[in-house]
């Protein structure tokens, strides 16, 4: 029962960051799933994969409940989904499959990098050029490919790599949150089927009730809360001073990027 309450803690959490960023909350429920997973003597070698796995079958929840929101609000640019999405698709699926080849240290190396990347590239943001518009075809192509891989190898939704890319493009702040977490919908349905293919093909034996890399009583409790705080998180964040949502972001980051990186040692 204690998991179960913890998994119900954790999503009502992830969901409201989710709805309120426009992030899938990959970069919350990695790390606490890993502990969790650690204290209930999982194959340590294979941790981080079912925390991974089980984080994008999660994702593909959240956005869809942030989503709802946005686009209520106008705030999602579906010519940008659309432009994004054969990339993602690609990308993601690729991401998925090199991460079932890794080692559970080396992914968390990976992730704690990522996670202070992320933070300090929203943080010293240079302010874009007025001509500077989204890319073609070709380009859109290429920049969902990127940010598929990268955001299935580390586990989110896409927002940390998505909304910088907007707003470099002149994209404003709150479109590009909404536009998000329309992304974040292929991505985590992308890799989600990436980390169950390559958990099944895994040898090892996983936790019961496991399907691949995706533990299932965890994507069930974090699902039903997520879904609940989702919307409300999308709400405040058509409330809220662009300038505040920023600065929680950047605090989020380096807070999980700290606590991970002491993990290590």
């Amino acid at each position: 029962m204690e998991w179960w309450l913890a998994y119900l803690l954790i999503g009502a959490i992830v969901g409201f960051f989710a709805g309120l960023l426009g992030i899938g909350g990959g970069l919350i429920i990695v790390p606490t799933l890993t502990y969790l997973f650690i204290a209930q003597d999982f194959p340590p070698d294979r941790i981080l994969h079912l925390a991974l796995g089980t984080t994008m079958a999660t994702i593909i929840f959240t956005s869809a409940a942030s989503l709802y929101v946005h686009h209520a609000h106008g705030a999602v640019n579906w010519l940008t989904v659309r432009h994004l999405t054969p990339g993602i698709l690609f990308g993601t699926y690729g991401g998925a499959t090199l991460a079932g080849t890794m080692t559970s240290k080396l992914l968390s190396i990976i992730f704690v990098i990522f996670i202070f990347y992320a933070a300090t590239q929203i943080w010293l943001k240079f302010a874009p050029k007025p001509s500077r518009q989204l890319p073609g075809k070709g380009g859109m192509f290429a920049i969902g490919g990127l940010i598929g891989a990268l955001s299935s190898l580390v586990a989110i939704g896409g927002g940390l790599l998505s909304i910088p890319f907007q707003t470099f493009c002149n994209v404003k702040l709150h479109q590009a949150i909404g536009t998000a977490a329309a992304i974040g919908f292929p991505i985590a349905v992308a890799g989600t089927v990436g980390y169950v293919a390559n958990g099944l093909m895994q040898s090892q034996p996983l936790p019961n009730y496991s399907l691949g890399y995706v533990y299932l009583p965890a994507l069930g409790w974090l699902v039903l809360a997520s879904m609940l705080t989702a919307p409300i998180g999308a709400r405040t964040a058509h409330t809220t001073h662009t300038h505040i949502l920023r600065i929680i972001l950047i605090v989020l980051l380096y807070g999980l990027g700290i606590k991970m990186l002491m993990g290590l040692w």
